[in-house]
């Protein structure tokens, strides 16, 4: 799969390739003006999510738990059955659901225990059909608490294309697995689809695209 996938920095508004916006955000003028206005002492994580070709940079105060990025990602891109969850830091797990007989940790650990700048870890939800996504701690800054995890870019939507080579509409569950980009299809090919109407999903913005139950809603 080679997509062309671009997103929009939230404060120059101006679009830059996946493999550019990590440059882009470090030497953004803009942002570099509005976090110099910011005041407080809380520090702040920068952090990059994704699974090719999505993608998105997140700050996140280095105080909130693990649970809160949990959520965030769930919201954002997971969350279809409430599936269990779990990130993985140097090793160690940290569960949604912690079982102590394999030493697994609680989510409920504040950010700055476990990471630190260049850090590389991952997360995991559902563990039947597992959507998997890469983590890096990018930067940290400090500033006033944020409310809420602020999202600083993010991925649109990757040019993908049915076979017939329209835009795709939806994507067959069961042959995502099986042949990849090419189980995208547009309304007349879905109609024509072997699997049938009731292995359809919609093509939606997130690496848990055509997986378990997930629409994006």
């Amino acid at each position: 799969m080679n997509l062309k996938s671009e997103g929009k920095c939230v404060y120059c508004k101006k679009s830059y390739a996946g493999n550019a916006i990590s440059k882009h955000l470090a030497a953004c003028s803009e942002r570099i003006e509005e976090n110099s206005k910011a005041n407080g002492n809380e520090r702040i994580f920068l952090i990059k999510a994704g699974a090719y070709p999505f993608w998105v940079y997140f700050e996140a105060n280095a105080s909130d738990k693990l649970a809160k990025a949990d959520d965030f990602l769930r919201d954002l891109w997971l969350e279809c059955c409430g599936h269990l969850s779990m990130f993985k830091i140097n090793g160690v797990v940290y569960a949604y659901d912690p079982q102590p007989e394999y030493e697994d940790k609680d989510m409920k650990i504040s950010l700055n225990k476990v990471l630190s700048v260049g850090a590389n870890f991952s997360h995991e939800y559902d563990f039947g059909t597992t959507t998997t996504l890469g983590l890096k701690c990018l930067s940290e800054r400090t500033g006033e608490k944020l409310k809420d995890i602020e999202i600083i870019a993010r991925n649109e939507m990757p040019d993908f294309k049915c076979k017939c080579g329209k835009q795709p509409k939806e994507v067959c569950s069961q042959c995502i697995f099986e042949i990849g980009e090419e189980a995208l299809l547009c309304g007349q090919c879905a109609k024509k689809h072997e699997c049938g109407e009731e292995m359809l999903l919609p093509v939606v913005n997130s690496p848990r695209m055509g997986v378990c139950g997930y629409t994006g809603d």
